[in-house]
């Protein structure tokens, strides 16, 4: 994962991205990558899933 932090509180998932960096352009060239999970990752010690991009058009 790139600048993805999750947590679970109870029920709840927390998800931080911090939005001051960037990981450069995306593959299309069309916005700055900011946070990605790279694919589906497990949400810790739970069952679910997460797919997550952050990003910024150009």
């Amino acid at each position: 994962m790139k600048n993805v932090e999750m947590a679970v509180e109870g029920n709840i998932l927390i998800i931080k991205v911090d939005l001051t960096k960037d990981f450069g352009p995306s593959s299309s060239k069309k916005s700055i990558i900011i946070a990605s999970t790279e694919g589906n990752v497990s949400v810790p010690d739970r069952q679910e899933k997460v797919g997550l991009n952050v990003y910024r058009t150009k």
